[in-house]
C-alpha cells in the first residue's frame, strides 16, 4: 500500500510537472505568434504604395537570371583556330597536281608511233583519278595538258609561292574570296605565261586558297559557359524596397510582391508550423534538463517557480518590443533580462540559468523583429545572450545579495560595449542623440536588472519557502534570532552545533553533496534542545545530572522530543522545509542505547527496543544522514579523554556500522563507498581538531612545583 500510494505520488508529481511545461509552452507560443505572422499588403496595379514594402525574404528570381546569362553568352565573340601549317600543304598539294600533268605529259610523249595516244577525255579523266579537285574547269586541265613541261616548271614556281604567300595570313571564310582575288593579283604581276595558261593558273590557285582561319567550336563553347557562369544570380534581397510610398505600383512591382508572398491574402500556416516546433524544441529540452530535479519531491514547487521566472522575463521582453513599434527603438536595449538569469542561477543552478538565457536570446531574436524586414532580430539576440551570461558570470559562486548590485553595473558595462559595437559595425550615421539613448537604455537595465532581482528575490523565497543559496546564507548569520536563542540558552548545544556543522559541511563536500546546507542545517538542528537545555549533557556544566532522578522513560521522552520541538520552532519561524527535515530526521529511529540499558537493569521485564527509539522518519538524503553520523561522532569524540587517530577513525567507523545495520539509511540514496568517504574525511577533520599540543617547558615547571 505504501509502494502504491509512492508510485501515486510520483505520478501525480510527474503530471502537474507536465502540465506545468505545457502550459509555459503555450504562453511562449502565445507571445511569439504575433512576430511569425506572416504581412500583406492590399494593393492593385497602377495604384500608389501606400508605404514603403520592403521584401520579407530572399528568393531568387531564376527568369531574370536565364536572361542575363543570355545576354552574357552572347556578348562572347565566336573563337577562331588559325591554322599555319596549311599554308605549305595546300601548296604543296597545288605542286603534286602539276607534277601529275608534267608526268602524264611525259608518259604520252614516250610513247612510240605505233602505241595509241590518250585521247584528252582520258587525259583529263586520268588527272581528276589521281587529284580530287572538282572546282577545276576541264577547260584548264586542257590547258596544263597542252603546255609544254617549261610552262608547267614556270607555273609550278609561281602559283605555289602565291598559295603560300597569301596563306601565311589569317584568312576567314568570308575573306575567302579577297583573298583569292589578291592572289590573282600578284601572278597577273608576276607571270610571263601564255594567256591559256595564266587564266589555268589563276584557276588553279583560287582553288588552292582556302579559310585557314575556321571557328572553333568547343572554344567558343568554354567562353560563353565562363561568361554564363560568371553571372550573378539575380535575387529580390530581404529587406529590399521594392516600391516607395506614393510610387506607382507596375505590373513588374506586382510581380515582385507576388513572388515574395505579399500579395498572398491566405493564412500561410508554415510559421505556425516552425513556431510550433520552436517551442516543442525548447520544452523538450528543458523538460530533459530538469531530469534529475523530475524526482524529487520539491519538483512541483521547483518547476512553478520556474515557470513564473520565465514567464515573467518572456512578457517583459515582450512589452518593450511593443514600444519599438511606436517608435521608442532604444528601449529595446533597456531590457532587464539578466534579472531572469541571475535569478535563476541564485534559485535554481547556474547550468540552468546558462540554458535559460540562450532560450531568452533566440525568443528575443523573434520578438523584436519588429524593427527587422525578416523574422530574426540577430542583433537582440547576442544582445540578450551578452547580458544573460555577463550576470550569471559575475554571481559566480558566492551569491551574496550585496553583490547583485555589483553584477548590475557589470551588465550595465557589457551592455555599453554590446551596443557600442553594433553601433560601429553597423557603420551607419547616427545622430547624437540616438547614440546616447541607445547608450543610455544599455546603462539601464543592467540596474533595472539587479534592482529587480533584489526585489523579487526575498518574495519569491518567502511565498514559495524555498531555500536559495542566498536565503542559507542568510541563515547562517550567527545573529538569527534562533540561533541567538540557542547560544544565550544552550551555550554548550551551539558549540556542539559548530562543531557538527564543520565535519557535516566537510564530509558532504567529499561526496558531492550540499555542503552549505549541511553548514546551516547543523546550525538549527538541535534547537528543540532550547526547549529543556539542561536535560542534555553538553549544557550541564558545575550541575548535576537531572536525569539521575528520573525514570528512563521519562529521560527518552525529553530526549527523543528534541529533534520535533525544534522542527514545531523552525515551522513557526517560517523556516524552509530543508532545514526543518534535518532537524526532524538527524536521528532517524536510533535507539536511546543508556536509558534503555538503564530501564533494563531497573526491571525483571523484558523492555521492548521500540520504546526507547526516536519516532523518525529516517534520514531521505544524504545530507541528513551525514549530519546524524557527524552529531553521534561529535558527541563520542569529545567523551574521550585521550582521543587518538586509531581511537578517532574506530569510533567513527562504529557508529557508520551501527547505524547501517539498523537500517537508517535505507530510505536514502547514500551508497558503501560514500560512507567510506565520509568516514575518512571525519576523521582527517577531527585529528585537524584534536592535534597533539606541545607541553611547554614553564607550563611543566608549574606543574612539578604544584
Amino acid at each position: 500500500m505504501a509502494n502504491f500510494r509512492h508510485l501515486l505520488s510520483n505520478y501525480f508529481r510527474l503530471s502537474v510537472a507536465t502540465v506545468s511545461f505545457i502550459i509555459m509552452g503555450i504562453i511562449l507560443f502565445s507571445l511569439l505568434v504575433s512576430n511569425v505572422t506572416p504581412n500583406v499588403v492590399d494593393v492593385n496595379v497602377y495604384e500608389r504604395a501606400p508605404r514603403d514594402i520592403q521584401s520579407p525574404i530572399t528568393i531568387p528570381l531564376e527568369e531574370q537570371t536565364e536572361a542575363r546569362k543570355r545576354l552574357a553568352e552572347e556578348s562572347v565573340k565566336n573563337e577562331y583556330t588559325f591554322n599555319r601549317d596549311l599554308a605549305l600543304l595546300q601548296a604543296e598539294a597545288m605542286k603534286d597536281l602539276i607534277d601529275i600533268v608534267i608526268t602524264i605529259n611525259k608518259s604520252e610523249e614516250k610513247k612510240s608511233e605505233d602505241e595509241a595516244q590518250l585521247t584528252m577525255d582520258q587525259k583529263l579523266e586520268q588527272i581528276k583519278t589521281t587529284i580530287d579537285k572538282s572546282d577545276i574547269s576541264d577547260e584548264t586541265y586542257t590547258a596544263l595538258s597542252k603546255a609544254s613541261e617549261t610552262e608547267l616548271n614556270n607555273m609550278k614556281n609561281l602559283g605555289p609561292d602565291v598559295v603560300n604567300k597569301i596563306l601565311s595570313n589569317p584568312i576567314m571564310v568570308e575573306e575567302v574570296e579577297e583573298a583569292r582575288n589578291e592572289a590573282v593579283q600578284l601572278i597577273r604581276e608576276n607571270s610571263n605565261l601564255s594567256y591559256s595558261l595564266r587564266n589555268a593558273t589563276e584557276e588553279i590557285t583560287r582553288s588552292f586558297i582556302i579559310a585557314n582561319r575556321t571557328l572553333d567550336p568547343e572554344k567558343t563553347r568554354q567562353k560563353r559557359k565562363e561568361a554564363s557562369d560568371k553571372v550573378e544570380e539575380v535575387f529580390i534581397r530581404e529587406g529590399e524596397v521594392l516600391v516607395k510610398s506614393g510610387s506607382v505600383i507596375t505590373p513588374e512591382v506586382y510581380d515582385r510582391l507576388k513572388k515574395v508572398g505579399l500579395l498572398d491574402q491566405e493564412m500561410k500556416t508554415y510559421p505556425y508550423y516552425g513556431l510550433f516546433l520552436f517551442v516543442l524544441i525548447v520544452m523538450a529540452g528543458l523538460y530533459y534538463f530538469m531530469k534529475e530535479e523530475r524526482e524529487k519531491e520539491h519538483f512541483r514547487k521547483y518547476v512553478t517557480i520556474y515557470a513564473l521566472l520565465f514567464t515573467l522575463t518572456l512578457v517583459v521582453m515582450k512589452v518593450l518590443s511593443i514600444s519599438t513599434e511606436l517608435g521608442l527603438t532604444s528601449l529595446m536595449y533597456a531590457v532587464p533580462v539578466a534579472a531572469g538569469a541571475m535569478m535563476i542561477k541564485m534559485l535554481f543552478n547556474e547550468e540552468l540559468a546558462v540554458v535559460s538565457t540562450i532560450i531568452f536570446a533566440f525568443s528575443a531574436a523573434l520578438i523584436f523583429n519588429e524593427q527587422t524586414t525578416g523574422n530574426f532580430n540577430f542583433i537582440m539576440s547576442m544582445y540578450i545572450l551578452f547580458n544573460g551570461i555577463s550576470g550569471i558570470v559575475f554571481l559566480g559562486k558566492t551569491q551574496q545579495r550585496s553583490k547583485i548590485l555589483q553584477a548590475g553595473f557589470f551588465v550595465s558595462f557589457i551592455a555599453i560595449l554590446t551596443v557600442a559595437s553594433v553601433l560601429l559595425l553597423q557603420n551607419g550615421k547616427f545622430t547624437s542623440l540616438q547614440i546616447g539613448l541607445d547608450l543610455g537604455c544599455a546603462a539601464i537595465s543592467g540596474f533595472v536588472a539587479a534592482v529587480l532581482t533584489l526585489g523579487l528575490l526575498p518574495v519569491i523565497e518567502s511565498s514559495f519557502n524555498i531555500l536559495s543559496v542566498t536565503k542559507l546564507i542568510e541563515l547562517s548569520n550567527p545573529n538569527h534570532p534562533i540561533l541567538r536563542k540557542v547560544l544565550m540558552e544552550a551555550p554548550g548545544t551551539y558549540h556542539h552545533s559548530i562543531m557538527v556543522a564543520n565535519l557535516s559541511e566537510a564530509a558532504c563536500e567529499s561526496i558531492g553533496a550540499n555542503g552549505l546546507l549541511a553548514r546551516v542545517g547543523s546550525y538549527y538542528h538541535d534547537v528543540g534542545k532550547t526547549k529543556r537545555p539542561h536535560f542534555f549533557i553538553e549544557n550541564q556544566m558545575n550541575m548535576e545530572n537531572p536525569h539521575d532522578k528520573i525514570a528512563p522513560q521519562l529521560s527518552k521522552t525529553i530526549i527523543t522530543a528534541h529533534p520535533y520541538d525544534g522542527a514545531d520552532m523552525l515551522r513557526a519561524e517560517k523556516i524552509p522545509k530543508e532545514i526543518i527535515d534535518i532537524a526532524e530526521q538527524h536521528h532517524g529511529t536510533t535507539l536511546l542505547k543508556f536509558f534503555y540499558h538503564k530501564a533494563c537493569q531497573l526491571t525483571d521485564k523484558e523492555v521492548a527496543e521500540s520504546d526507547f527509539r526516536y519516532p523518525g522518519p529516517k534520514a531521505q538524503n544524504k545530507e541528513v544522514a551525514i549530519i546524524g553520523i557527524s552529531d553521534a561522532v561529535e558527541a563520542a569524540v569529545r567523551s574521550l579523554s585521550k582521543p587518538t587517530p586509531v581511537k578517532i577513525d574506530g569510533i567513527i567507523r562504529k557508529i557508520i556500522n551501527d547505524r547501517l545495520e539498523d537500517g537508517q539509511f535505507d530510505e536514502c540514496d547514500i551508497t558503501l563507498k560514500e560512507l567510506d568517504t565520509v568516514a575518512k574525511t571525519l576523521t582527517e577533520t577531527l585529528k585537524g581538531i584534536f592535534h597533539s599540543r606541545i607541553e611547554y617547558p614553564e607550563e611543566t615547571k608549574k606543574v612539578e612545583k604544584q
